[in-house]
């Protein structure tokens, strides 16, 4: 019986190897589309997990730090993010329907580029400190304190979500 589990195993093993992502093509400035508010989302369900992969590989292949839907061409509140700076240890990140609940008064300065502003990049003030909820890859709801970098990219993706882009600043 053990060799029958170890066989299941190894197929399941290699189904999960086989599960393809897709490559979305980025949309680009001045698309109407980036300009519109993006609606939320009721549940997160496996064809919303499949689209938070595709964005991720999309991401990474650009390669980015963060992406909204919307730059995909998808009208939903839905952001990755992963400002690790490792490339072997990445610390991917999927907001479903993010809030930013609280801003810090301090500030902080990052020089900010967008996937779908492709060379153009400028130094944008935004609150050092930002705490959000939002629903989590597995449809939890969960809060994230974020500072410093992450705090920035989150505040910059939640902007995507409302038709903002940095270039507004």
């Amino acid at each position: 019986q053990s060799s029958n589990f170890s066989s299941s195993s190894k197929g399941l093993t290699t189904i999960i190897l086989f599960i393809k992502m897709t490559i979305k093509k980025i949309i680009i400035e001045p698309d109407p589309i980036l300009r519109k508010k993006s609606n939320k989302l009721e549940d997160v369900d496996n064809n919303l997990r499949k689209l938070m992969d595709d964005m991720l590989e999309t991401m990474y292949a650009a390669p980015g730090i963060g992406l909204a839907a919307v730059q995909v061409g998808i009208l939903k509140r839905l952001l990755v993010i992963d400002v690790s700076k490792d490339q072997e240890k990445k610390n991917p990140l999927f907001l479903v329907n993010p809030e930013i609940i609280f801003r810090s008064k301090e500030t902080s300065i990052y020089e900010e580029g967008c996937l779908s502003l492709p060379e153009h990049f400028a130094e944008i003030e935004r609150p050092a400190e930002c705490h959000v909820v939002y629903i989590d890859y597995n449809g939890k709801k969960k809060t994230l304190k974020a500072k410093g970098l992450l705090s920035t990219c989150l505040q910059h993706e939640i902007d995507h979500l409302n038709g903002i882009l940095f270039i507004d600043y």
